[in-house]
């Protein structure tokens, strides 16, 4: 009796003999293995997927901060410096200390016995050919006064250089470079949002950079704008389109003023 399993379709058959089958007892005992099983298969499934799913959550927030930190580089075209002027006179040189005079060192007199005594003390001689250093020279009371002048130009200061209003700076050479409000990662959002693809370079697929160059204005307006390499098919029209309609700057600065400042760019046309 303990190998006895009555859960067997033969088992099953012989206690509901003569019996309502259709009760539901038949049926639940008849279907108990099947369903077991497949209680155990879903049961584990869902504890496999409450398991892995904050790690699935942490490695796929994860990459979209990643993505998101990624900030496209500026392309910047930097001016060669100005040349140096040939005619600019080079500084005076300086002049060189004046020459080591030896000075007799008078100590205070030690008595000291004749054995003790080494060094002979220095000759009247000695004296008259050495500086003892600081003395009295009594000058003549009716000789004339002569005030010495000094002799050169010496080294000039460097006039405060005037702000010119109307003068364009150059972006290398300005104390405060202009920027975008929010700075440089704000003004390539704000493409990305404005740009729309000319429909001529979708049908020709025209990819790639173009290349401008404008004018911040001391009021923070672009002005000025040129295409210095382009790409045709309508993407130099968007560009120059979207930079017109662009937000004003902050200026460039300068001697505590704001100038004008040339500003070179670089617009990419991409098709996803």
């Amino acid at each position: 009796m303990s190998k006895l399993d009555i859960f067997r379709k033969e088992w099953l058959e012989v206690v509901f003999e003569d019996k309502n089958k259709s009760y539901g007892a038949y049926q639940l005992r008849k279907t108990n293995g099947a369903n077991t099983t497949r209680a155990l298969i879903i049961g584990s499934i869902v504890f496999l997927i409450l398991f892995f799913t904050p790690k699935i959550y942490s490695l796929i927030k994860g990459s979209i901060d990643q993505q998101e930190e990624q900030v496209k580089a500026q392309e910047v075209i930097l001016a060669p410096p100005p040349p140096v002027n040939p005619e600019t006179p080079p500084p005076p040189p300086v002049e060189p200390p004046p020459p080591k005079v030896d000075q007799v060192k008078m100590p205070p007199p030690i008595v000291k016995p004749d054995i003790e005594v080494r060094d002979e003390p220095p000759t009247v001689e000695k004296l008259k050919e050495a500086d003892p250093g600081q003395r009295d020279i009594k000058g003549d009371p009716t000789a004339e006064i002569n005030i010495a002048e000094p002799v050169g130009e010496g080294p000039k200061r460097e006039a405060a250089v005037a702000v010119d209003d109307n003068k364009v700076y150059d972006f290398v050479s300005i104390e405060k470079q202009p920027e975008f409000p929010g700075g440089i990662s704000k003004f390539y959002a704000y493409l990305g949002k404005a740009i729309k693809y000319p429909p001529m370079a979708q049908e020709n697929n025209v990819q790639g950079k173009v290349f401008l160059s404008f004018v911040v204005e001391k009021d923070g307006k672009l002005t000025d704008i040129t295409v210095t390499r382009g790409l045709g098919s309508g993407t130099d029209e968007e560009a120059i389109r979207v930079l017109k309609a662009s937000p004003r700057w902050n200026p460039g600065i300068q001697n505590g003023k704001p100038v004008r400042v040339k500003y070179n760019i670089n617009v990419n046309f991409t098709l996803n």
